[in-house]
């Protein structure tokens, strides 16, 4: 069985640590523990490995966020993986930070990734990893909180964060999403 294993985000070191990157930090966390490297290939940067006797392939898309739907389509394609197997990491501005909630399918939510893989896949019925970058923002600032950086107190609590995301996208590949969401989706806001 293979899965296809999504991280969202936009390519260039000027997004490299902000928050709208998630996605790809949580892909980078996976393929470190896994020793496995990504290399750069159509639609984005890639990397295969395997869970136990699941193979998965990590795509980070090099099509910029709005874009994502472009490579998700093509990988789902090229690798011939039914939908129920590809899991899509997102931010999520709804979910304070760190929180982890795991779907297994829905709205966008209003988040452009979402929204353009969903319009070039045809459905919204694909599970999601939303990883909570919070909100605390000032009217009118979104776009700055998303594109900008974590406080350094978030910085220290990430690794652990990021460490129990890829262990949900373990079970999501070895046990399907019910179990992922019963084991790892919770609401307990994460002391900063």
């Amino acid at each position: 069985m293979k899965y296809l294993i999504v991280g969202l985000g936009n390519i260039g070191t000027e997004y490299r640590y902000t928050r709208h990157n998630i996605g790809f930090r949580v892909l980078d966390a996976f393929a470190e523990a896994s020793n496995i490297t990504f290399t750069t290939q159509r639609y984005g940067d890639i990397c295969e490995g395997r869970i136990k006797n699941k193979q998965v392939v990590l795509l980070k898309p090099s099509t910029y966020m709005n874009l994502s739907g472009d490579a998700v389509a093509y990988w789902i394609k090229k690798e011939n993986i039914p939908l129920e197997q590809v899991l899509v990491v997102v931010d999520d501005l709804a979910l304070p930070f760190g929180v982890l909630r795991l779907k297994g399918k829905g709205s966008d939510a209003g988040h452009n990734g979402l929204k353009d893989i969903a319009s070039k896949i045809g459905t919204t019925n694909y599970a999601r990893l939303r990883f909570g970058i919070g909100n605390d923002y000032p009217r009118g600032m979104q776009v700055e909180f998303v594109l900008g950086h974590f406080l350094p107190q978030q910085e220290d609590i990430l690794p652990q964060r990021l460490n129990i995301a890829v262990e949900a996208i373990k079970a999501f590949c070895l046990s399907g999403i019910t179990f992922a969401m019963n084991n790892f989706n919770n609401n307990t806001p994460i002391n900063e």
